[in-house]
């Protein structure tokens, strides 16, 4: 028995030698292994002679060009440039760097603008003091995520309110172009400055103007400090277009293992598919439906699931994710639509109609949905979103079978002006957050019927009345809405009552500039 263990030893001593040099050997394969480009097309390669090569391993070229292996094929390599190849020329070098794509994470990121690769794009420098991750990481386990229970408010009424977004959800905003997507993301970026949360924008093939007005809207509204700007433009290579996303969570979950909450915007996500679909077809991949290749559903799949809440065990950091994502003729059972849709926990969705009558934000509510957010709500939400919500579905449904027929009932009609009223109370200017408690104290008016009898064009200037009141007289209730306390039937009252008075004061000062202003005018 002991000599047939000591045989044992001796054979397994062998075993490891064996195998700590091959792997020796491989190690120095590798280091002097050259390749050669065989192949150079629009934002790819295709190198041969490189052994040993990697999974998205950086490589080198001699032109100073990177790119990253993709395709590890018997003879060849195909490679994603990530810089433009107009350099590259058949039979030029191409070194392995040993490692795969990575990207420079930490603080000294914030209010700086940056490629997908983390080079800057600002005049401010070169950025110093970051620590680098690799851009592609496995999502969190299941038993290192908590669920989805604070709140993260965009200060919009309609999306608080009737399609509200925890930390650590993943929301999609679509709808057909020019119809304020980026326009709600920004919002929500502005409005995280005081809230604790740091964003990432990341901007997918957008046009250099675009991405510098949101640049210019972050820096005006003082959110740019708290923020980092990824930007690949049109006229960068598709393989830089593709890793963006990936390289923008990459720099978010460093936050997040911080302990921080962290949203993220990409922008856009079809812009991704399509660059993801180009390098395929350039690298000769099967095309399947739409020509996007079989596996684009795990390309979007593995980054959204990276946006989690972690539980206090793993940091108890978030990754909100607002993926936006652009359809033709409003066809969201299009093949990329219909996939975001079932990878993501609820849609928020534009319509070009609602835009066109002047209904901004154009959100359809009808389409629009939360799968997480109503136990992430305040309470104070819970006690006026349901019957909103009810009513505004009513009043839509009766508003479509009106056009139809001419005679209407008494409760028909009130239904209807109610419904109106309740549309353009939900009406928002860009870049006017409302707080909680204002927005509460507003929905419980149009819910309590204080607005039923004020003119359409003076629900505005009533609004306004209504906050003023509330948070001169009520201050109490507001901080008890800010700190998440439950509603009861007297404060309800009590913000109804106030509102109530808001609105006779203001329809009474209206009649009176009236009667001046026709005096006037005999005189």
């Amino acid at each position: 028995m002991k000599e047939e263990a000591d045989l044992r030893q001796v054979l397994d001593e062998t075993f490891l030698s064996l195998n700590r040099g091959l792997d020796e050997h491989r190690a120095v394969l590798q280091a002097e292994a050259v390749g050669t480009v065989a192949f150079v097309g629009q934002g790819i390669a295709r190198v041969s002679g490189l052994v040993g090569a990697k999974s998205e391993e950086l490589l080198s070229f001699a032109s100073g060009v990177l790119g990253m292996a993709f395709n590890i094929d018997e003879t060849e390599v195909g490679v994603i440039l990530l810089d433009k190849g107009e350099k590259l020329v058949a039979d030029s070098e191409v070194h392995p760097t040993g490692r795969v794509l990575d990207v420079p994470v930490g603080e000294a990121l914030l209010g700086r603008v940056v490629d997908a690769m983390g080079r800057p794009r600002d005049d401010l420098g070169s950025i110093e003091g970051f620590e680098r991750r690799p851009v592609e990481r496995e999502a969190p386990p299941i038993m290192d995520r908590a669920p989805v229970t604070v709140p993260l408010q965009t200060g919009i009424k309609v999306i608080d309110a009737l399609i509200p977004i925890g930390r650590g959800q993943r929301e999609l905003i679509l709808g057909d172009r020019q119809t304020g997507k980026t326009a709600i993301a920004v919002d929500t970026l502005i409005h995280q400055k005081e809230k604790g949360v740091i964003g990432i924008y990341c901007a997918i093939g957008k046009r250099g103007t675009a991405v510098a007005k949101v640049i210019a809207t972050l820096k005006k509204h003082e959110a740019m400090d708290h923020c980092v700007i990824v930007v690949t433009t049109g006229d960068d290579p598709p393989g830089l277009q593709f890793i963006a996303p990936y390289a923008a969570t990459a720099m978010a979950e460093y936050f997040m293992a911080l302990g921080k909450d962290v949203l993220i915007v990409y922008d856009d996500l079809t812009e991704h598919a399509r660059a993801y679909r180009q390098l395929s077809l350039l690298l000769r991949r099967p095309p399947g439906r739409e020509a996007y290749p079989g596996d684009i559903f795990y390309i979007h799949s593995r980054l959204l699931e990276r946006a989690t809440h972690l539980c206090d065990e793993a940091g108890g950091g978030s990754l909100t994710a607002l993926p936006i994502l652009e359809t033709e003729a409003q066809n969201i059972a299009a093949f990329i639509p219909t996939n975001l849709v079932s990878i993501t926990d609820g849609q928020i969705y534009l319509s070009p109609d609602l835009f066109q009558k002047g209904q901004l934000p154009a959100v359809d509510v009808g389409k629009s949905v939360s799968r997480v957010g109503g136990k992430t709500q305040l309470p104070a939400y819970r006690a006026v979103a349901g019957d909103l919500r009810l009513s505004y579905s009513q009043f839509e449904e009766l508003e479509a079978f009106s056009r139809f027929g001419t005679r209407l009932d008494e409760a028909t009609r009130k239904t209807l002006d109610h419904g109106r009223r309740v549309r353009e109370i939900l009406k928002q200017p860009q870049y006017t957050a409302m707080p909680v408690p204002h927005q509460i104290a507003v929905l419980v008016a149009v819910n309590g019927g204080a607005l039923d009898a004020v003119p359409i064009d003076r629900i505005g200037a009533v609004e306004k009345a209504i906050v003023q009141a509330v948070q001169d007289h009520l201050p109490e209730i507001s901080a008890r809405i800010s700190g998440g306390e439950k509603l009861g039937e007297e404060d309800l009252s009590a913000l109804l009552c106030e509102a109530e008075k808001a609105v006779n004061m203001h329809q009474a000062r209206r009649s009176e500039e009236e009667v001046k202003d026709l005096s006037e005018e005999k005189i």
